[in-house]
């Protein structure tokens, strides 16, 4: 179907398909891209009371299968996103696909009337994103991004600290995602046929044509620019969400970047070491992530668990913020405080006692409470906790970081315009030419 064709059919048919539900209606959902991410949110979903998955979607027809499954008999499984769409019976999908195939199911998903949980970063580019905003505005849907640390209690509690000034005066802001896939990374594989089940055109979709390449599929896709952004937009963009969320603020300024393909010995594309920093309204942000080493950085509590942490001194994921009277450092698992030591006047300097007080808290991973929070949304019309702007402006960032590193220049951005500022070059990189017949964006 030609894309007129298509766009004026879901356009046409968006209100037939889209209905509303009471607060204790069952809710039937279509999963769309049922690798790892895409089961395990699937499975937290269906955990939430009156949801059930009716659908099963996988140009990989053993993932589509698994997914059918777990799910029961009542769910039917499809290798075209399209024939989930056109069920009247699907009232939401969750997309939980490689980046480059999540905006173009879920611009056509509002536009049939479905609500849309979809996976970060929410697109594959900046101008995709966008679209994705647009979509969910005009047909009045429910678009929540995966970026769970929202919906983290412990996430609002550091926001609170600091946006009170219990933290003090805040204006450097350090974060990092490390691991250590020395020497050979994903290592190097020869082109071949692709696997049995699996309809490769269409895993490829808008990307360009290339020859099937296990390195480029399942869970290492993400390590080439046609499909993903390397560690910068996958675990990346949640550490930025999270900046953007406890800072109060949504789009730098100006960003500049460094890094490079160094060490690893594999096929990949994307930086093995990179460094960005983001020049935001009164604050500087440094993001690194690191491929070559699993250490990380940051202060450590003793017996206290940190994310995906594998030795008893790293600390591989995280955020720091840097107060006037302490350092909070804070994951997907807790926060922690450090304070500052206040000196007593005319001492030399002599400590006198801490500006604030030590602060430990845990917690746990928020992927259940995010998807809740969306089905509660679903039902009630409100907007969820990671709406699809601020999912899109939280990518964004991810996306800058990126652009800068392969421009190898500052740029200077228009958040307004969502461009460069006098860098033609670099807005080229705000979208793609999409292969047709997927140039629907």
């Amino acid at each position: 179907m030609q894309r007129r064709q298509f766009i004026g059919a879901a356009a046409a048919s968006a209100l037939s398909v889209g209905r509303l539900l009471g607060a204790n209606e069952r809710v039937r959902v279509g999963l769309i891209g049922c690798g790892g991410r895409g089961t395990f949110v699937a499975q937290e979903m269906a955990k939430v009371p009156n949801v059930e998955f009716v659908a099963a979607c996988d140009v990989y027809e053993p993932n589509a299968a698994a997914a059918r499954e777990w799910f029961g008999p009542a769910c039917r499984t499809h290798g075209d996103f399209r024939e989930v769409l056109d069920r009247k019976d699907v009232d939401v999908v969750l997309i939980a696909t490689p980046d480059h195939w999540h905006a173009i199911p879920t611009v056509l998903a509002c536009a049939v009337g479905k609500d849309v949980y979809v996976e970060k970063p929410l697109a594959h580019n900046v101008r995709e994103g966008r679209a994705i905003v647009e979509a969910a505005r005009k047909h009045q849907r429910i678009v929540q991004v995966g970026t769970q640390h929202r919906s983290a209690e412990h996430y609002r509690e550091v926001a609170r600290i600091i946006q009170t000034g219990e933290l003090g005066r805040v204006h450097f802001v350090r974060m990092w995602n490390y691991m250590n896939l020395s020497p050979d990374g994903i290592g190097k594989a020869a082109d071949s046929d692709a696997p049995t089940g699996l309809d490769w055109d269409f895993y490829l979709g808008p990307a360009p044509r290339v020859p099937f390449n296990k390195n480029r599929f399942l869970n290492r896709f993400r390590w080439f620019w046609d499909y993903a952004g390397g560690l910068m937009t996958d675990w990346g963009t949640h550490r930025l969400d999270s900046m953007h969320q406890v800072m109060g603020v949504d789009a730098p300024l100006a960003v500049s970047a460094s890094g490079g393909r160094f060490a690893l010995n594999d096929g990949a594309e994307t930086p093995d070491v990179l460094q960005v920093t983001y020049e935001y309204p009164n604050l500087v942000l440094s993001y690194e992530c690191c491929m070559l080493n699993g250490f990380g950085t940051g202060g450590r509590t003793a017996g206290k668990s940190y994310y995906r942490a594998r030795g008893k001194d790293d600390r591989p994921h995280g955020e720091a913020f840097y107060g006037t009277n302490g350092t909070l450092f804070s994951d997907r698992v807790g926060f922690e405080i450090f304070p500052e030591l206040e000196l007593a006047k005319g001492r030399g300097g002599v400590a006198a006692g801490f500006r604030m007080k030590r602060k430990d808290v845990a917690a746990k991973d928020a992927t259940d409470l995010h998807v809740k929070n969306f089905i509660d949304c679903v039902r009630s019309r409100q907007k969820p906790v990671a709406d699809v702007e601020i999912g899109h402006r939280s990518t964004i960032a991810a996306h800058l970081g990126n652009i800068a590193y392969r421009t190898g220049r500052k740029l200077r951005w228009d958040s307004a315009k969502e461009e460069f500022i006098g860098d033609g070059k670099a807005n080229e990189l705000l979208s793609r030419k999409a292969r047709k017949p997927w140039d629907l964006i």
